[in-house]
């Protein structure tokens, strides 16, 4: 089901971002009192009466050139009109009318999609019809009061928007991956969202910092939809300024938080950086899959053993992620860049996998004959009653045992080798959970001395 797009425009810092977060009912867009936050489109699921529909938010749109980034929002702001149903025209009803929204208007007259003002920052009930009554010298339509901040005015507003929805009432179940496209500044993430989507999603730009808001995009490939998400670079906590790229990372962690599996983009000139490793660490921590995409291949000078050298230096760098699917790839070339989503749906599916309790003991009972687990000075031995998986995503396998402390970190990492050799779990972590015998005695009551007493 392609659900119907309203785009949301107007000139920076008349509160788009606010009212996008107000109709999809979350806080995910930045909100910040400076203008140029929002420089990508973003879009986010909607739903008013009986209509379901995606609400995209944009730049703010300036037309004095002085400034990069200027033209490309103008240019994503375009985008998003060319496939949206209907367009929500934000104004600033505080200020008044102004140049910049005249202009804009004249702009919006020559698209070919139905155009709702808003005239926003009408705190006041009493005046905001005052307010937005100015707002008619623009030539499109009622100009609708509203309060982003407060939701006043915006169900009105929305009921003359849905009149250019189709009635859209079906549920979905829903098998959407949702993968995130995580890394340092310019390692080539924009570029990599774009030739996933095949077209010019993201700005891309050599400028660090270009883009800051996380920007999700719905793609279908026969049945299957993905939501990918493009985040802002993560450079080091100390050279980060509150403010814009503040928010943008601290939107990147929870797109990690929220995914399925993460694209990890590594350039491939720079090799593996100390931030990189930090990177590897948080996503390793957040339990998600992971594709390690080496990026900027076409930029490397090769013979025939220079992807396996790569390939080893970048496995030895991030050892403790071994298990992690790795591809070389250039998004400017589009190399390779086919056979990221079978990546995808392979890492997913092992992500969300569950074993039954029978298998994972079969292999427990083979580890354990071909490797048994160490004996401790006082001749004390290691052993393995049971295992079952607890949970997926990632799977997490829970370990019965006479005393966790007797098995060491060499034997708990056999007992791991030997899951993924037998079982696969490609692309994906996998957690054993070592519990001893007096930790199940307790969660029994036995021999606990705070268990209750029976009256």
């Amino acid at each position: 089901m392609n659900l119907p797009i309203i785009a949301v425009i107007g000139r920076p810092n008349v509160g788009k971002s606010t009212l996008v977060n107000r109709i999809a009912g979350d806080q995910q867009a930045i909100v910040h009192d400076q203008p140029g936050i929002t420089r990508d489109r973003t879009y986010r699921p909607g739903f008013w009466q009986d209509r379901n529909f995606q609400i995209v938010d944009t730049g703010g749109i300036v037309f004095d050139d002085e400034e990069e980034f200027l033209p490309f929002i103008r240019e994503q702001a375009a985008i998003a009109l060319n496939e949206a149903s209907v367009g929500i025209f934000v104004v600033d009803g505080k200020n008044g009318l102004s140049a910049a929204d005249i202009e804009i208007a004249e702009w919006l007259r020559q698209q070919t999609v139905p155009i709702v003002v808003a005239v926003n920052k009408c705190e006041s009930i009493e005046n905001g019809y005052v307010q937005a009554a100015e707002f008619w010298e623009l030539g499109m339509g009622e100009p609708f009061p509203i309060s982003s901040i407060h939701g006043s005015g915006t169900g009105e507003m929305l009921d003359k928007v849905i009149e250019y929805l189709p009635t859209i009432t079906e549920v979905e179940a829903d098998n959407t991956i949702n993968v995130a496209i995580i890394g340092r500044p310019n390692v080539g993430k924009s570029s990599l969202l774009n030739a996933l989507t095949g077209e010019k999603r993201a700005i891309v730009s050599p400028i660090s910092g270009t883009t800051r808001d996380a920007i999700d995009m719905l793609v279908q490939r026969g049945e299957q939809k993905y939501r990918l998400i493009d985040t802002a670079g993560i450079r080091r906590k100390k050279n980060v300024d509150y403010g814009a790229e503040f928010f943008g990372i601290n939107r990147a962690f929870k797109a990690i938080r929220r995914s399925d599996v993460v694209l990890f983009v590594l350039d491939v000139l720079d090799g593996v950086t100390e931030q990189d490793m930090k990177l590897a660490g948080r996503i390793i921590d957040e339990g998600r899959a992971v594709i390690l995409i080496v990026n900027k291949w076409d930029a490397v000078e090769k013979d025939t053993y220079t992807i396996n050298e790569h390939r080893k230096e970048l496995k030895n760098r991030l050892f403790f992620m071994d298990w992690a699917e790795m591809l070389f790839i250039s998004a400017e070339t589009g190399q390779r860049v086919n056979k990221i989503l079978d990546l995808v749906d392979k890492c997913a599916e092992s992500h969300r996998r569950r074993v039954s309790t029978s298998v994972i003991n079969e292999v427990i009972k083979d580890a354990v004959t071909w490797h048994s687990p160490p004996t401790s000075r006082q001749g004390k031995q290691g052993k393995i009653y049971y295992g079952t998986q607890v949970r997926s995503q990632p799977p997490t396998i829970s370990l019965f045992v006479n005393d966790p402390k007797r098995f060491n970190d060499n034997y708990r990492r056999y007992i791991e080798r030997q899951f993924r050799k037998d079982l696969g779990f490609p692309g994906t972590p996998i957690r054993l959970v070592w519990r001893g015998k007096k930790v199940r005695e307790i969660e029994r009551g036995v021999g606990s001395p705070n268990r209750a007493t029976k009256v």
